[in-house]
């Protein structure tokens, strides 16, 4: 009976083990293939003063509507990326003179690489906290809250009133993402969707899903 007793706990624990093992590479991959499909722009303010968190609003919205009008066409994140590493000396610049242009003098640095980022939502779409190629726009000391959006597919515009994204950045989405993953991005999934988004959070809070090499 003992030794009965013994197996079927050593057989639970190598089950639930198994199970982990599998939980934990079905949210490393489906984490990194939505991380795959999408471009990210990262402003960090450079404090956490009324003015300073002013200016970081001021500088993004000069740099979306730079963005939008070099990558409106833009069918892949690839080619987002492309685009703003070859501009990416304009970026800085429009970051600078708009500062100046505030009345401040703080200097700008400019990173394009990967970033963690936690859960935000987009209107209708969520994304998973995780890992994330971006667009670091640091200004000043860098010490204040950060803005995030999403450069491509462009979801920035979104209009949060309304809590709507537009149908043309969900069929971007679409387009890059599997079936599973676009429902796992969107808000109006079922529970079992849901419950492996939950999954996704879970597992990025403790660790387990890392930086891309």
């Amino acid at each position: 009976m003992k030794k009965n007793l013994k197996m079927v706990i050593i057989l639970t624990f190598l089950l639930l083990l198994y199970s982990s093992v599998c939980a934990v590479s079905y949210a490393q991959s489906i984490s990194s293939d939505i991380a795959e499909s999408v471009f990210r722009l990262h402003v960090i303010a450079n404090s956490d003063s009324k003015e300073d968190q002013n200016l970081k609003y001021i500088v993004r919205d000069n740099l979306i509507e730079y963005m939008n009008s070099i990558c409106n066409n833009c069918s892949s994140k690839q080619e987002a990326i492309s685009i703003v590493e070859k501009n990416k000396d304009i970026f800085e610049q429009i970051a600078i003179n708009t500062i100046k242009e505030q009345g401040y003098s703080y200097p700008v640095k400019i990173n394009i690489g990967n970033f963690e980022f936690p859960t935000k939502n987009y209107g209708d779409i969520s994304l998973p906290a995780g890992f994330y190629d971006a667009l670091r726009v640091e200004i000043g000391e860098a010490k204040g809250q950060n803005w995030w959006c999403v450069m491509f597919p462009p979801l920035c515009f979104v209009d949060v009133t309304s809590g709507i994204v537009p149908d043309e950045s969900k069929d971007l989405m679409k387009d890059n993402l599997s079936e599973e993953e676009f429902a796992l991005v969107s808000k109006n999934s079922s529970s079992d969707i849901q419950f492996k988004f939950k999954l996704l959070e879970i597992f990025n809070n403790l660790g387990l899903i890392t930086a891309k090499k």
